[in-house]
């Protein structure tokens, strides 16, 4: 199991790709921007995002993977491989449950440290701000991985042209992941913001959850890649809508974030 959790964790860096890290980078940048946040009036934001990265990668390969794991022996002990098949839209809940647990708190740290700093006292749109490049660190970083595993597979352009548009699926899926991790965050930060810390961690763990549960629909058989593919962008882009309502709507605090 060691060597497996440190193999995943490498993986990170192998086989980097320029075109795999600037797009990227270009993903994270279309989705942060809608947010403003003052990465250059308040530098440690940068801080913030290369904080939630790393942390959010120790997390999953050494938290998340061995209690998926474990959980998954749990559940083996009880039940066959081909009960848990059959019963996969129940028993895949608990390992997708931890998914989101651990990633959006991993997340939520440098968020956290940045609110102890200021005596607990953030306007709630600068936390919301926070958090949308916490969430930012960790969806780049997971694209830029992403990325450069689909082009050391030997990606090319002339796939697309063999197979058609569902080639450009991994990228399609990168782009709607990192602007769930942002808008996830981003509402994480706000409710830490607002006095309700632990209320909005489970609620952005809960939306990851319902995320990475189109992973067991798609092993039940209910949906296709392409239906996961689909899924996976209205769910992000209905949490983005929600989080960007939050950071632009008008009141007291509307100038709060540029301060």
């Amino acid at each position: 199991m060691l060597d497996y959790m440190l193999g995943f964790f490498l993986s990170w860096f192998a086989n980097p790709h320029l075109i795999g890290i600037g797009l990227a980078l270009v993903f994270g940048a279309i989705w942060l921007a809608g947010y403003w946040p003052p990465l250059f009036k308040k530098p440690w934001l940068w801080a913030v995002l290369a904080i939630s990265a790393i942390l959010s990668l120790i997390a999953v390969s050494f938290i998340q993977i061995p209690l998926q794991a474990l959980v998954g022996q749990a559940l083996g002990q009880f039940w066959s491989q081909e009960t848990l098949l059959r019963w996969i839209l129940l028993a895949g809940i608990p390992q997708i449950l931890l998914s989101g647990l651990v990633q959006e708190g991993s997340k939520l740290v440098p968020v956290v440290i940045w609110w102890l700093g200021e005596n607990r006292t953030l306007a709630p749109k600068i936390g919301l701000a926070i958090g949308a490049v916490a969430g930012a660190g960790l969806g780049v970083f997971e694209a830029v991985w992403a990325h450069n595993s689909i082009f050391a597979a030997g990606w090319s352009w002339g796939m697309v042209e063999e197979g058609g548009y569902i080639v450009l699926a991994g990228f399609w899926e990168r782009f709607f992941a990192v602007a769930f991790h942002i808008a996830a965050s981003a509402l994480a930060g706000y409710g830490l913001a607002k006095g309700l810390g632990w209320q909005f961690y489970l609620l952005a763990a809960f939306l990851h959850s319902l995320l990475n549960y189109g992973v067991v629909l798609l092993q039940a058989g209910i949906f296709t890649v392409v239906h996961i593919e689909i899924y996976a962008a209205v769910v992000a882009v209905l949490v983005t809508a929600v989080a960007l309502w939050l950071r632009w709507r008008k009141g007291e605090e509307t100038e709060a974030i540029e301060q």
